[in-house]
């Protein structure tokens, strides 16, 4: 009784985690079915958590950090870890493999639209969505988000998260260690690395191969874009300006690439 207490005292503390996180299930059921969803939402939350667990106790991957304990008996932990923490991992990586998927998957371009746009359609082919160039473009992402989250959920006492955790040594980027993204790097990595495997060898989804799949990718867009919007928002909300504009300078470029990419001018589209 206890777990569901704190796991109902957690959804109540930490609401728009759940948020994003039911977008994940409802976005990533529709691209790559419902048993793949759990595969990819298991193995993501494992590793994350196995790596937090080491890296409060040896500094490795993350770098040396500690949770300070502030909500315990509000909201759930595993060991020291808060649920919530580790939770995340999994929609913001499978929200950046769809980013990666956006710019790698193949594309034919569509006929114009009433209003003179179109956006490319994209197969689903299984050596692309599962090849190295997906995987290395969506841990980068995924570093990429992580330096727009942390620097601000650094500053939790700030705003509504409340001071979680701390870095005995301050890092570089806005108080946050560079081996703090490396060790997002890895979580990625060796998530994709189990993951990947899985899909190779499942049945393969009901989505057609030469299907489009242009919506589902794009819902996970949506949800990167999402968490992005959501921390830039408190970034600026709590008076971290500088820190706003960094994360704005990153993302513009890229968003800039993205739309290219989905009107069919960047890329091989047909």
């Amino acid at each position: 009784m206890e777990f569901f207490s704190l796991l109902l005292k957690t959804i109540a503390l930490r609401p728009y985690v759940f948020v994003f996180l039911t977008a994940f299930l409802f976005s990533a059921a529709r691209l790559i079915g419902w048993r793949r969803t759990w595969y990819f939402m298991g193995i993501t939350w494992l590793v994350a958590l196995l790596c937090e667990f080491s890296s409060t106790r040896t500094g490795i991957p993350f770098g040396w950090y500690y949770y300070t304990g502030s909500t315990v008996g509000q909201e759930l932990y595993i060991a020291d870890i808060p649920f919530m923490d580790s939770l995340s991992f999994p929609f913001l990586l499978y929200a950046s493999y769809c980013m990666a998927l956006a710019f790698l998957l193949p594309a034919t371009r569509t006929l114009s639209t009433v209003s003179g746009i179109g956006i490319i359609r994209m197969q689903f082919p299984l050596a692309t969505r599962t090849g190295w160039p997906v995987i290395l473009l969506t841990v980068l992402f995924f570093s990429f988000v992580d330096m727009i989250i942390d620097p601000v959920a650094l500053r939790g006492e700030h705003w509504f998260l409340g001071q979680i955790y701390y870095y005995p040594d301050p890092g570089t980027h806005f108080g946050v260690p560079v081996a703090n993204y490396i060790g997002w790097a890895i979580v990625g990595l060796l998530s994709l690395r189990a993951y990947l495997p899985l899909d190779r060898r499942l049945l393969q989804t009901c989505l057609s191969p030469d299907g489009s799949v242009t919506g589902h990718v794009l819902l996970g867009c949506g949800l990167y874009y999402g968490v992005l919007i959501f921390n830039l928002t408190v970034t600026f909300w709590i008076g971290e300006s500088l820190l706003g504009m960094t994360g704005l300078l990153i993302y513009l470029p890229l968003t800039v690439l993205l739309a290219l990419r989905l009107l069919g001018h960047l890329g091989s589209s047909e």
